[in-house]
């Protein structure tokens, strides 16, 4: 029996990608929110590498949530920033 929330596996891998790969926008395209992640890579250019910060932050909140916040947040209502 599989306890685990659907979309709760990505928690993890899109957390540690944002505080990782935050400038390009990697932490989005794992959530499926393909304009997200392009924004963020656009965000980077923009910025000369500072906008990567948001990325960063992301990753910061995403590992800080509880499975089922996390879920309801970024999986089901597909919630773009922060």
């Amino acid at each position: 029996m599989n306890d685990k929330l659907p979309g709760a596996d990505k928690k993890i891998s899109a957390g540690i990608c944002g505080i990782l790969l935050g400038a390009l926008g990697i932490h989005r395209f794992i959530l499926g929110d393909t304009k997200g992640g392009i924004l963020r890579i656009l965000i980077t250019l923009v910025t000369c590498g500072a906008g990567s910060i948001i990325g960063l932050i992301e990753g910061i909140i995403y590992l800080t949530k509880s499975d089922e916040d996390f879920v309801e947040l970024y999986i089901n209502q597909k919630k773009g920033w922060f």
